[in-house]
């Protein structure tokens, strides 16, 4: 009875804990244009295959034309997907999305080396910064900003060396006066 009680009450915990980090803010990754996909529709290999985001933020599939998928997580492209095959085509797919390639990353200002870049998953401003080929002699190293692919706004957003860079992020490093 007690290891029932010990046993509810952690579970009970574990998803307290998951809920909480749902609503820890996180940033979760929407598509972009020059995204690579590989989607998978289980047990149907002509419908599979690898897909790029076009500037338009739509891809074409097959079977069911193109879809936007353009500023969608990955699991609302998959339900997307599984949305357009469902009614007409499959009665009961399965579908799996992975991002193959993601869109560069564009570091500017005091770098040694600014330019687009191809993106590193879980990278921070620091790692950015590295591979710009670290700050000028003038960087403000404590300092820098950046715009996010997502921000409708394009709105610079202060960040510190540790912060997460998107695919699609633009980061400024500053310049310092003295």
């Amino acid at each position: 009875m007690k290891l029932r009680g010990r046993l509810a009450a952690l579970v009970l915990l574990l998803s307290a804990a998951a809920v909480a980090s749902d609503q820890s803010g996180s940033i979760e990754y929407q598509l972009g244009a020059g995204d690579r996909l590989k989607v998978t529709v289980f047990s149907h290999e002509d419908l599979s295959g690898e897909f790029t985001i076009s500037e338009t933020g739509t891809a074409s599939l097959p079977l069911v034309g193109v879809l936007r998928l353009g500023g969608l997580t990955i699991r609302e492209s998959e339900r997307a997907i599984l949305d357009a095959l469902k009614p007409d085509y499959l009665l009961n797919p399965r579908v799996g999305v992975e991002v193959l390639n993601y869109r560069p990353f564009y570091i500017l200002g005091e770098v040694n080396n600014p330019g687009s870049y191809p993106y590193v998953n879980g990278m921070t401003v620091n790692e950015a910064v590295a591979i710009g080929g670290g700050f000028t002699y003038r960087a403000k190293k404590t300092e820098m900003v950046v715009i996010r692919a997502s921000d409708a706004e394009k709105s610079e957003q202060p960040v510190s060396v540790t912060s997460t860079v998107l695919p699609g992020d633009v980061v400024k490093v500053l310049e310092r006066f003295f």
